[in-house]
């Protein structure tokens, strides 16, 4: 039996190649038990829990297929033998190919519940349905990032240089930036409105002479439906260089406004044209007055100042308010006998 066993088959005896063998099927059935018994009680444990990460973990590793685990026995099994040089270095690439596929794999779906995460604790936060096209081109560059790292890694270890491989890419790079650098400059503004968050889906902004509501904010441009209905785009880039003013940050609204009587009201009434205002500002159920002044003398009228502050950010409430104050300065001044000033012009004639 001894002499059997000692007899030789390309290079290796039959008592390596039996080794192999029980090194082969040793892993194997390990592996079978593994992924039937093991990672089966690691599925009833997670669903016990609140947590969706072990169920990512767990799902992971049900999705690695026989294949893989048949390859795993066959390259420990190999190790045992004497194989030529080539035959065992397209098995040991192989093998770094396969498990740095899933090994990516599985870091993508770690990336894509991350950024599931994120999604759902932004639309939380903001209460409405938002656009994640960003957080998700987001999630898909990490990911092409960690391809690209293990692409280059795995032909390092293949002995091939990738330095001036590298160094091609790069040249090529900035020729594709130069062309594209107003789309590139559009991305990159996106993913800073995204980490600096100056405004979100929702908010009511002012950029310039153009007002609205954000509706989309996306790779390359942001749209707004403004107040008169219509949609307005604008490009990433040219809101990060612009002062924008964000309306839904506001806790409160300062609103000024000026009214003008005519010159002949007599002084007693223009005394208590601010005690009226003030009265009929206060009654407003959002509104608090804190100054009613006579300002100065203008052209046409007799100018008065209100300033009063809104207990709310929204736009609809405070034209509202301000309609209800207008229309009862109104009501009160024909009550008083006071008439509300327009251009006028008196001419003097002289006879000589």
């Amino acid at each position: 039996m001894q002499d059997f066993l000692a007899q030789s088959l390309f290079g290796n005896t039959l008592r390596e190649y039996l080794l192999a063998c029980v090194v082969f099927i040793a892993t194997l059935l390990f592996l079978k038990l593994f992924k039937s018994v093991i990672i089966k009680k690691a599925r009833e444990l997670a669903q016990k829990t609140k947590t969706e990460i072990d169920d990512a973990i767990v799902s992971f590793f049900e999705k690695i297929g026989w294949p893989v685990y048949i390859l795993v026995a066959l390259y420990a099994a190999l190790l045992a033998l004497r194989v030529p040089p080539l035959l065992y270095t397209i098995l040991k690439y192989l093998f770094m190919f396969v498990i740095t596929y899933y090994i990516l794999r599985g870091l993508g779906q770690v990336i894509n519940f991350a950024t599931q995460i994120v999604i759902q604790k932004r639309q939380e936060e903001a209460a409405v349905e938002i656009d994640t096209s960003l957080i998700r081109l987001m999630g898909g560059f990490v990911k092409a990032v960690l391809w690209i790292i293990a692409l280059l890694v795995l032909l390092q270890n293949m002995g091939i240089q990738v330095t001036s491989l590298v160094a091609g890419l790069g040249i090529g790079g900035i020729a594709i930036a130069f062309a594209l650098q107003n789309i590139l400059a559009d991305i990159f503004a996106s993913f800073s409105i995204y980490l600096d968050k100056p405004f979100e889906t929702g908010d009511f902004i002012v950029i310039g002479q153009d007002k609205g509501t954000v509706k989309h904010i996306g790779i390359k441009s942001t749209r707004l439906k403004t107040l008169q209905g219509e949609e307005l785009v604008i490009s990433n880039r040219e809101l990060t260089s612009e002062r924008i003013h964000n309306y839904k940050k506001m806790e409160k609204r300062r609103v000024t406004f000026k009214f003008g009587v005519t010159y002949n009201t007599p002084v007693e009434k223009l005394k208590r044209i601010p005690d009226i205002v003030k009265k009929i500002v206060d009654k407003q159920e959002h509104g608090e007055v804190d100054r009613v002044h006579f300002k100065e003398f203008g052209d046409f009228a007799l100018i008065f100042e209100v300033v009063y502050y809104l207990d709310t950010k929204d736009y609809l409430t405070y034209m509202d308010t301000q309609q209800a104050i207008n229309l009862e300065i109104k009501k009160q001044f024909e009550k008083l006998g006071v008439s509300m000033a327009y251009p006028t012009q008196t001419i003097y004639l002289h006879k000589a």
